[in-house]
């Protein structure tokens, strides 16, 4: 017993430096990035946010469209991934099919993480993009009237990077939720099952509030990967600093902001680029933290039942 001693210690002070150095290494990139954004922040100030227009030239800069068409493409990407996922995880957790075939679906599944963005990007192009033209085209035309559906239909727009978007995160939603689920003690199933429940009764008020914590974690984390997706988004979007309600219309993100004017940004430019990478780590953070919020009130809410 005294022998193990030593190693505990060890363990417990690598532990230590190791989230010591996370954390510093945390600050260092916001003391670098805010540094660098200062000059922008001391400019413009809090109307940098609220500003439309993005012009090098004049040295006007302003990210309210790239900031609007983040938090909407993530959020469109996230109500259509979150039920996919969640079906996909609900389908490989409760013995729908033969285990072969389930272990086959989640190596495909599990296989799409693995993909280069810039691979989502060139799909998107070829499949999404004309697909967008098309079925938009026709939707515009019968309800062209609905602000959302206004027309006309570009290939590049919000709703194709959105529509890629929902492909990049479905794996991490599918499987940490598919992980909640497994997690769920068999005891509860079989206790539902005794009472007379169904198969989806029990997967409706058994399973899913007991995994609830996990698929909350799930939304959150697809949601954090979608504000934050780069390539995919920049070749996609359109990359336009106007903001319309139109799904069909080309837009904008801070991260595509990032990847399309950094590389030949010089002045103020550079400071502005900066200020925008520091809202869009803010924003991630606050996303974060509400996401910390759920999950304590989640679980305090399924604790006391």
């Amino acid at each position: 017993m005294k022998s193990s001693l030593p190693r505990i210690d060890l363990l417990r002070i690598a532990c230590f430096l190791a989230a010591v150095m996370i954390v510093a290494t945390l600050g260092l990139m916001l003391y670098e990035i805010l540094s660098k954004a200062w000059p922008a922040i001391n400019t413009f100030g809090w109307r940098f946010i609220i500003r439309s227009e993005w012009q090098p030239n004049r040295d006007l800069y302003g990210v309210l469209p790239m900031v609007i068409g983040t938090l909407t493409s993530s959020l469109i990407a996230l109500l259509l991934a979150l039920p996919l996922g969640l079906a996909i995880a609900i389908f490989l957790s409760e013995n729908f099919l033969p285990k072969p075939v389930r272990h086959a679906m989640r190596f495909i599944i599990d296989l799409l993480a693995a993909i280069p963005s810039v691979v989502y990007g060139l799909w998107g192009i070829f499949v999404i993009v004309p697909l967008v033209q098309k079925y938009g085209t026709m939707m515009s035309q019968h309800w062209g009237s609905i602000p959302i559906f206004k027309g006309p239909a570009y290939g590049n727009s919000l709703l194709a990077a959105s529509l890629v978007l929902t492909l990049m995160v479905l794996p991490t939603i599918t499987s940490i939720s598919r992980a909640a689920l497994v997690a769920v003690p068999m005891v509860l199933r079989e206790g539902s099952y005794a009472l007379g429940a169904t198969r989806w009764e029990t997967i409706f008020h058994v399973l899913l509030p007991c995994s609830a914590q996990g698929i909350v974690a799930a939304a959150i984390l697809g949601f954090g990967r979608a504000m934050g997706e780069t390539m995919a988004v920049a070749m996609l979007i359109g990359n336009s600093q106007r903001w319309t309600l139109s799904l069909f219309s080309p837009s904008n993100t801070l991260s595509a902001l990032l990847a399309n004017q950094f590389a030949e940004a010089d002045g103020l430019q550079i400071n502005a680029l900066m200020y925008a990478a520091l809202l869009l780590i803010i924003m991630t953070l606050v996303i974060n933290l509400i996401g910390e919020l759920v999950l304590k009130k989640t679980q305090k809410s399924f604790g006391s039942h």
